[in-house]
Formats: structure tokens, sequence, C-alpha cells
């Protein structure tokens, strides 16, 4: 896997920090999750440490960037984890995927995370959870100080529209924990019925 971390360093591809990804292969693990949809694959790096959490485990994963679409085909039957990764080349916008899982990974587009929250929401297990990476931004969204672009200034203002989604939200409770560029688990909330 290091070369993966190696060629998505040069080639400024963004993938999950080391500490982050530990931890969701961690959470994994601890919570015998066995059935993964994951929005953005970039280069299929989270995916594959997914999957060799156990060899059981079935990612589905959606890439709407060809080249890195292609790139993670090729790191994905490279790592022989064809066989329990599904990649879907589109944008996950527009695509609807069928069935149920006991974890959805949010780590796409930061503007779009409030959408994807709520398009597949209901692709979760009762029991399930949705992690959202990349809540931090790389220290942006706790010290606005540091914004230099506009561009930055957009992304930092929908990350903390999320945020702000998420704390309000009346279906799920979410906890927030600072590993790797911080994330969220959020978990459906327990009717008292």
């Amino acid at each position: 896997m290091k070369e993966l971390e190696e060629y998505a360093m040069i080639n400024k591809i963004p993938i999950m920090q080391k500490d982050g990804i530990l931890y969701l292969c961690n959470y994994i693990k601890e919570n015998n999750i066995k059935n993964i949809l994951e929005i953005g694959s970039a280069i299929g790096y989270s995916s594959i440490m997914m999957a060799n959490v156990n060899d059981n485990i079935m990612v589905t994963t959606i890439e709407r960037d060809i080249d890195r679409y292609n790139i993670a085909i090729d790191n994905i039957n490279k790592y022989n984890k064809d066989k329990q990764i599904n990649i879907i080349y589109g944008d996950a916008t527009e695509i609807d995927i069928i069935g149920k899982y006991d974890l959805i990974f949010i780590d796409a587009a930061k503007g779009k995370n409030t959408f994807f929250f709520n398009k597949f929401k209901d692709n979760l297990d009762d029991n399930g959870t949705i992690i959202t990476d990349n809540l931090s931004f790389h220290g942006l969204v706790e010290d606005e100080s540091l914004v230099k672009t506009k561009n930055q200034r957009g992304i930092v203002n929908k990350i903390k529209g999320y945020i702000n989604f998420l704390d309000n939200n009346t279906e799920f409770t979410t906890t927030y924990v600072p590993v790797g560029d911080k994330i969220a688990i959020s978990k459906r909330k327990v009717s008292n019925e």
C-alpha cells in the first residue's frame, strides 16, 4: 500500500490520511462491517484498505473521474481485490444504488456531502453507519485565518453547512473523531417506542 500512498502524494491525489484510514479499518473490524458503499474512489486506496480488513467484506465504490477510475481498476486488480470491490464509473449525484449497506463512506466532493448523505441514507441498514471524511479541510474549518482563496472559502462554508446539517439532523446522531482530516460518524437515532 506504500506504493499507492507515494503515487497519491506525487500526483497530488487526495487519499485518506494514514491515521484516518487506520481508524476507519479498525471501526470496520470492531463493528463487523461486511457491506460498504463508498462515494469517491480516487485511485482505489481506501476501498482496498477496507477490503483488506476481512475477505468477506464487499465494497461498492463510485468514481466520476475517468483517469482515476481506470487507475483504481488497475490497483484493485493488482492487489487481487476484484472479487471484493465493485467500482462504478459515473457521477454519484446521478447514480441510483439498489441494496442496503452496513457502512456508507462519503469521501467525495466536499461541497456535496449533504446531498450524498440525503441521497444514500435510504441505502443504509437500520443499524448502519455513515462516515464522512475531510471535515477539517486541512485545518481551515477550525482556523479560517488560514483560508487563502475564494475557492477555499467556498469549501469551508460548505463543510460548515454540512456540520450544521449533521448537528441538527433529526434522524441521525453524529460524533466527530479528530483523526486524519477529521471524520464524522453518523448513526440512526433509536426510537423510544
